[in-house]
């Protein structure tokens, strides 16, 4: 029996600081476990999360970054280097700890997706936690994630996980996927086409939320062998996949997964801060940002210009804005001006003022904007930003299938919004929970806005935990 410990410097102590029952029962359930830190999102450390494994012809566990993804493709030739956290940029929370293409693979061949074209083989990376019933195999929650985030759920939402947590690893058996189209695992713009050799780049074939949603759906019946699933939780893109997951697996009019007594696949949605479909406002947000991209001279001299990272780092600083809102950075940066860091010890006994106003200014947002952009070239490359954009613009749950289609799903839904959300307003729940027959609508107080499915975690985990409680209990 081997047990592997994911490498943090207090991974040790606080493996010995569980009991030796409990450690030792866990162990005995399953063959093979990798044992993962929570890094939290600018939280303590307080559980370990069980990344539980099951072994397929088609499984393999892989740890690479997007970037490293990208040399071994051989086709990154420009990295920018990333200057140091500026003082002042680090007083507005990051939405994400470390990210990285850790986790296990699944490989569906000739996928056909939505629009007829067939993806010969469609990749995608995935983790899990805690325990599949082996009896039942239903004590399953699928968790999705957003447009920049990975199938490491520890790393973003890591204070939600755990044994007593809302995604409780002691009752439940939790799955992660990544997006099919994202660069942290799983089949995108960066993989090798098979039929070419080389890769897809800007021919990577467009990519619908009910496409990576299919996708995610045979994973779990073909690969995991779950014969049901109590919830499905996102937000944001999570939240779209999570819409779409209630009419693919939980719409007897409009499902295509059941159970095996013909029951919906999935019992319960909980959407967070998103729509039914994405507006002509979220639309018109994502375009703004693919042009600032199309905008970089690199973008036309290549059918795979991972070089645009001028149009990629001002395409993030966008999004950052429209994640957030005026009494957020408002209330972090004012109008207070980031002093400049002396490098030169023989000036530093007469510093330069810093300007107060004009193209010298360096505002503390202005500072925090230009870190997040250049920070994010280490993580994702132009071209499956755009991608994945516009597979965000994609959804849509009537396309194809009329406008009624939510009042066509019964199961329970928990519904949660954010009340400062201006990317995805609040009105868009709200209609959502009027639709569905098992909706129930509750709002999240935040001045963080959109972000605030991610950093206020601890309203988002109360709410999640009283839903599933209710569940159980009926």
């Amino acid at each position: 029996m081997r047990i592997c410990i994911h490498p943090r410097s207090f991974a040790a102590a606080i493996v010995q600081r569980r009991s030796a029952h409990a450690f030792s029962s866990a162990v005995a359930a399953t063959p093979k476990r990798t044992f993962f830190m929570n890094s939290g999102i600018g939280g303590e450390t307080s559980m370990i999360a069980a990344n539980h494994r099951i072994e397929t012809s088609t499984s393999t566990s892989k740890r690479t970054t997007p970037l490293q993804q990208a040399h071994t493709y051989g086709q990154l030739q420009h990295l920018s280097t990333l200057q140091p956290h500026p003082k002042g940029a680090s007083e507005m929370q990051d939405e994400y700890g470390e990210m990285d293409s850790d986790g296990h693979t699944f490989v569906q061949t000739d996928f056909l997706l939505e629009n007829g074209k067939l993806l010969p083989q469609a990749q995608l990376r995935y983790q899990t936690y805690g325990e599949l019933n082996p009896e039942t195999r239903d004590n399953v929650l699928v968790v999705c994630h957003a447009l920049t985030g990975n199938a490491s759920l520890h790393s973003w939402w890591g204070d939600l996980l755990g044994d007593g947590n809302a995604f409780d690893t002691s009752k439940y058996f939790v799955v992660c996927c990544n997006i099919l189209g994202s660069c942290y695992g799983s089949t995108c713009p960066q993989s090798i086409d098979p039929r070419t050799a080389q890769p897809y780049g800007k021919d990577f074939p467009d990519v619908s939320v009910q496409d990576t949603v299919k996708l995610q759906l045979m994973l779990l019946q073909k690969e995991l062998g779950i014969k049901s699933v109590a919830s499905v939780i996102g937000g944001s893109f999570g939240g779209m996949q999570a819409v779409e997951f209630a009419v693919q697996a939980g719409s007897p009019a409009y499902g295509s997964f059941f159970s095996a007594d013909g029951s919906p696949f999935v019992k319960s949605v909980i959407p967070i801060a998103c729509g039914m479909q994405h507006t002509a406002w979220q639309i018109a947000v994502s375009e703004v940002q693919r042009q600032a991209i199309y905008a970089d001279p690199a973008w036309m001299k290549s059918s795979n210009p991972i070089d645009a990272t001028s149009g990629l780092q001002v395409a993030r600083q966008i999004g950052m804005v429209s994640y957030r809102t005026p009494q957020g950075y408002q209330g972090k940066f004012g109008r207070e001006i980031q002093q400049p860091a002396h490098t030169d010890e023989s000036n530093s006994s007469h510093p330069s003022s810093p300007a107060l106003y004009g193209s010298n200014a360096m505002w503390k947002a202005k500072s925090y904007l230009q870190y997040q952009g250049q920070k994010f070239l280490s993580r994702f490359d132009p071209v499956t930003y755009v991608k994945m954009t516009e597979q965000m613009d994609s959804h849509d749950v009537t396309r194809g299938r009329g406008p009624d289609v939510l009042q066509q799903v019964p199961i329970p839904a928990l519904i949660l919004g954010i009340d400062s959300d201006v990317l995805y307003p609040l009105e868009e729940q709200e209609e959502m929970a009027q639709l569905m027959p098992g909706g129930i609508l509750q709002v999240i107080h935040s001045n963080d806005g959109h972000d605030g499915f991610l950093l206020e975690q601890e309203q988002v985990s109360r709410h999640i935990t009283q839903f599933l409680e209710k569940l159980q209990e009926s």
